[in-house]
């Protein structure tokens, strides 16, 4: 169908929320109160953190805690308990490993909120940072990116997005144009949501093993949303566009680069199904690539449902960001944080790592150093454990680094793991070494000339 084919409703479906979407996610504004440049939706996150500001210690380990105790539930009395609400049976019914990380999660939060324990957990350099400050920021962020997240994602913009991209995505990254919907919807959503699709889309015969790897590793992407957390972690939050745009352009070149090399180049290029399922990318002959994409984001948006179902939506994405990713980011966290704060093994590992900063000519080379490789345990830590460095050209760097890594195991590497994507432990550790390798040179020049 044409577009010009659908009710005038229908074109507004599309519009309004679209619309909306960039005004809140995409669009620059002025924040007089810490007169910086940033996006609204971290403006409004600022001002709730800023009433909430006594109690979201207190919220953040009751979150936590309670997480903990309905996952020990749900395993006690037997997933399938849930068959009928699928959403809460994929938040609470998860692998044995991460049900032990949600209770070491729950312990350290209220360990650290009652100040019970020994000093380096209940620390202000270890778990306090994390409950007292991080965790402050991941729940007003979380609160309205996932309340507004389907204005992005349930209206018809990733599918106009991707009709646009895909004369892109088969000669600069040998991927089918339809990828380009999972980079989008990771982008503006989550990592998660990236390999949720891919793996779903490979199962289905739509992706080779070779493609579903390289998409799952390398456009499975931080989103906008956590990309503010991370900056603003360090100090930055005054430097979010510029930091997102060398975050953007080092990303770029490690995607052109990760697929023609190994261990993605040697994949498999052959369907999961012995017979791939009829793809057909060409735009149809009565369209140029712009009144298809339109005519395809009119259709995703008349389809789309009332505003019930956008608040029920969105309150579904909060508490799986809230349930999902502050336990994991207490148990990893303070653990990863006693480590370096109490033992040199951050040390050691970022020892090969100081002449190539040094060569590179960033501040506080060895400080830095530290925080190279504790990225892959999970993605915030290089910016809690770099955010008292005194450079703030290191911590901008050591910022855009743990975003362009990609490949940490508390979301995205665990979450590849347990999908059908063609990838085990070893090849993204690799794939985590070599994403650093590549973005490393490029974040430290842009680095230099903003600083």
């Amino acid at each position: 169908m044409k577009a010009s084919d659908y009710k005038a409703s229908s074109h507004l479906k599309f519009i309004i929320p679209s619309l909306l979407g960039i005004l809140l996610f995409m669009v620059p504004f002025y924040d007089s109160g810490s007169e910086s440049v940033t996006i609204l939706i971290a403006i409004l996150a600022t001002w709730v953190q800023e009433v909430l500001v006594d109690y979201l210690s207190l919220i953040m380990m009751f979150i936590i805690l309670l997480t903990a105790i309905l996952t020990l539930a749900v395993k006690f009395v037997g997933p399938d308990k849930l068959d009928e609400t699928p959403f809460f049976k994929s938040l609470f019914n998860v692998p044995a490993v991460w049900v032990i990380t949600r209770i070491l999660g729950a312990i350290f939060a209220v360990m650290v909120y009652f100040q019970i324990g020994p000093e380096a957990i209940i620390s202000e350099d270890t778990g306090g940072l994390l409950l007292d400050s991080l965790l402050h920021v991941l729940f007003a962020v979380f609160l309205f990116a996932g309340l507004f997240l389907p204005l992005l994602l349930n209206f018809g913009l990733l599918e106009m997005f991707g009709v646009l991209l895909t004369k892109i995505m088969r000669p600069l990254f040998r991927l089918p144009g339809r990828s380009s919907i999972d980079a989008l919807a990771s982008w503006l959503g989550d990592g998660t949501i990236g390999v949720l699709l891919t793996s779903k889309q490979y199962e289905e015969g739509y992706y080779t093993k070779r493609e579903a790897a390289v998409i799952g590793t390398t456009f499975s992407i931080v989103s906008i949303t956590f990309s503010l957390v991370v900056i603003s972690e360090v100090g930055l939050g005054h430097l979010f566009i510029p930091f997102y745009i060398t975050v953007a352009i080092a990303g770029l070149i490690a995607a052109l680069i990760m697929p023609r090399i190994p261990p993605l180049s040697r994949k498999a290029n052959t369907y999961v199904t012995e017979e791939a399922a009829a793809i057909e990318e060409t735009v149809p002959e009565q369209h140029n690539a712009f009144t298809y994409a339109y005519a395809q984001a009119v259709d995703r948006g008349s389809k789309s449902s009332g505003p019930v179902k956008f608040f029920k939506d969105g309150g579904k994405n909060i508490l799986d960001m809230w349930m999902g990713v502050a336990p994991i980011v207490m148990a990893l966290g303070t653990i990863a944080l006693v480590i370096a704060e109490y033992t040199p093994v951050f040390t050691w590992l970022g020892y090969p790592f100081i002449p190539i900063l040094e060569l590179l000519q960033i501040p506080y080379a060895q400080e830095a150093s530290e925080t190279i490789l504790v990225g892959f345990a999970d993605m915030f830590l290089p910016a809690i454990i770099g955010s008292g460095i005194e450079s703030e050209m290191t911590r901008f760097v050591i910022a855009s680094l743990s975003v362009t890594q990609l490949i940490y195991m508390s979301e995205v590497g665990g979450l590849l793991l347990g999908s059908k994507v063609p990838v085990g432990l070893k090849d993204l550790f690799i794939i985590f070494l070599l994403r650093t390798i590549i973005t490393l040179p490029v974040i430290a020049l842009i680095a230099h000339i903003i600083f």
